[in-house]
Formats: structure tokens, sequence, C-alpha cells
């Protein structure tokens, strides 16, 4: 079997596969990140039987924590596979920190968050100001500290979907970018790599300081969002708040009592980056 690592902020990763143009696109895309001689996670990605292993190629996603039912992939979208085997493994299996299913970038040592349901533009938008002179600090998940409540960095590949790629394109180096997947379960999908300065400062935590909700195709608004409507939601957002028992329940109340919360409608990544930096103006 084939095998690939990887540090991504706290967490380390090995993956192994069958195949070998799976790991050589991971240590392409992958390069400047640094390489744990232990793991705290394993992914797998296996024929569905010997003959798939030849024949129409199809990629089962196994590791430390898995979903049985989960329909398995062709192997052109086995990069997506190993990618969704590292999320699964982070929102099953991590304690460490309380885990948000949002994206994050940083300027003066705070943190601006987002989350949203898939579509929302959150991963474009945090794509989109780590261009524009913020640090980009991660596109899947925010690691809230447990004691501290300080935002932790894991900048793994941004995952651009549908339109969001051509908008990416015309703004980031060729060279950034994976191979293009088209007609998978979300669409066609390219993996855009962070910023080097993201890499290289994975292990600087900020202090939370804005939280928006980002809605992508809808007439400019802006609007407050309630303590009361954030915990909701902010817990629906959790894949372990409920697992981290009254630890999680402290992070988050204390998260959603120091962080000010707005949702933002946009029609244009260009909208949503001027709302956003609107946004953060005001806080000064």
């Amino acid at each position: 079997m084939h095998e690939f690592s990887a540090q991504v902020g706290p967490a380390a990763f090995r993956i192994g596969s069958q195949w070998r143009s799976p790991v050589d696109q991971l240590a392409a895309l992958y390069a400047d990140y640094p390489k744990p001689e232990i793991p705290d996670f394993s992914v797998r990605l296996e024929a569905v039987s010997m003959l798939r292993r030849f024949i129409r190629p199809s990629v089962m996603i196994e590791g430390d924590y898995m979903l049985p039912d989960a329909a398995p992939l062709p192997l052109a979208q086995a990069l997506l596979a190993a990618e969704m085997g590292m999320n699964l493994q982070m929102a099953l299996g991590w304690r460490r920190h309380l885990l948000l299913h949002a994206s994050a970038v940083e300027k003066d040592g705070k943190a601006l968050i987002m989350t949203g349901a898939s579509g929302s533009g959150k991963s474009t938008l945090s794509a989109l100001l780590g261009q524009s002179g913020w640090r980009f600090m991660g596109d899947e998940f925010v690691l809230l500290d447990l004691e501290s409540g300080a935002a932790v960095p894991f900048p793994r590949l941004i995952s651009l979907k549908n339109e969001a790629i051509a908008a990416m394109e015309a703004q980031a180096d060729a060279a950034r970018f994976g191979p293009l997947m088209e007609g998978t379960p979300k669409g066609n999908i390219r993996h855009l790599m962070p910023p080097v300065d993201a890499i290289a400062r994975m292990a600087e935590p900020a202090k939370p300081a804005l939280l928006l909700f980002p809605r992508y195709g809808h007439n400019w608004a802006v609007r407050d969002v309630a303590p009361g409507e954030t915990f909701m939601r902010m817990t629906q957002a959790s894949t372990n708040y409920v697992a981290l028992g009254e630890a999680g329940f402290t992070a988050m109340t204390r998260f959603i009592k120091t962080t000010p919360a707005r949702a933002i409608d946009y029609q244009s990544g260009a909208e949503a980056v001027s709302l956003a930096e609107g946004l953060w103006e005001q806080l000064a």
C-alpha cells in the first residue's frame, strides 16, 4: 500500500492507498506541510473488490473512523476521497478542541469566523480574504481551545465547488490548484493550496472577534444574530459538542458571549469581501 503523511494544524494524518496516483496528488498539494512521526489518524483508500481495483476502479474510504454506508467514489475522485476521509476522522474522533464546521481568517491577532450550510460561500470567502491581506486559518474546521477559547488554525486544502472554482482561478496562482474533479456528489470540485504563510504560521492561534453567517445568491443584506439563535446554529455546526460534555458547553457559551455575530447575504465574492471587511472595521 502506498503511503503519505502530513501535519495539518494540531492533527497528524497518514493516508494509505492501493493506488499510487492519489498519493502523488497529495504529496504535491501538501508539499509545504510538515511530515509527522506519529499520526493521530489513519485513512485508507481501498478497492471495493479485487476486480474493481483494476476494472472501473472504485474507491472505498476506510480508516480509524468510518461511515459503513458511505458510497464509493471512482478512482478519478480519489483525492476527494482522501480529503473526505481526513475530515471524517476529525469530525468523529477529535476531542482536544471544540470543533466547528466553519472557515476562518486572521488579522492583527483576531479571527473572523464564518459558518453556514454547504454552498453558503464560507470557503470561497475565506479563500478570497486570504488573498487580500488576511491570514487564512482554515475552510473546513475551526478548532476552539477548551481553556483559552482561542481559534487554532487548521489550514487544510481549500475545497472549491462549482462557480467558486472560476472565481479563485482569477485570483490565485495556477500552480496552487489541484486537478479538476467533475461530476462528484457535490458537483465540480477543485482543491486550492493555502498560502505558504498560512502553513508556516499554523501553530499561531487567534482570538475570535467576529462570527459571520454568509449566504450566497441573495440580495445584499446584514442583520444582527441574537445569542439564542447563534447558540442553536453553532451547536448544530459542531461535530463534537455533545461528546465533550461540560467542557464543550463551557467553550461554546464563552465563544457566543464574547463574539458578536452577523448574518450577511450577497451576490458575488467581491460583495462578500466588502461586507466582511466593512463589519470588521466597525469592531475597531
